[in-house]
């Protein structure tokens, strides 16, 4: 089965504010790569999202919270989406795209 990815409006911000602060810091090409990387990582939840753990929020929320790694060491964020299935499609919501050592999403 495939499923379809929809990413929110808080996601998209979210990256957005990722993207600039890579570029400032490192490179607008560190960016770019960071940025293709996780277009990389969201696509793959079209097969089989359920593979992704429960995230540490999960127990906060009436729907199944799941997140993504994505990156190594310090530079690893955390794609937190849900999954939800009807008898007419199947789809990926992407919630957030959060820094790892950001606090979660229960306690801002």
């Amino acid at each position: 089965m495939t499923y379809k990815i929809i990413i929110s409006s808080v996601a998209e911000a979210e990256t957005d504010k990722i993207f600039l602060s890579i570029s400032q810091r490192l490179s607008p090409e560190r960016a770019r790569e960071w940025y293709k990387g996780l277009l990389k990582a969201i696509k793959s939840l079209e097969k089989m999202p359920k593979r992704c753990p429960l995230a540490r929020e999960n127990q906060y929320f009436s729907q199944e919270i799941r997140q993504l790694l994505y990156g190594k060491g310090r530079n690893t964020y955390r794609i937190i989406f849900t999954v939800i299935e009807n008898q007419d499609s199947s789809f990926v919501r992407i919630l957030h795209v959060r820094h790892a050592v950001q606090r979660s999403l229960y306690e801002e």
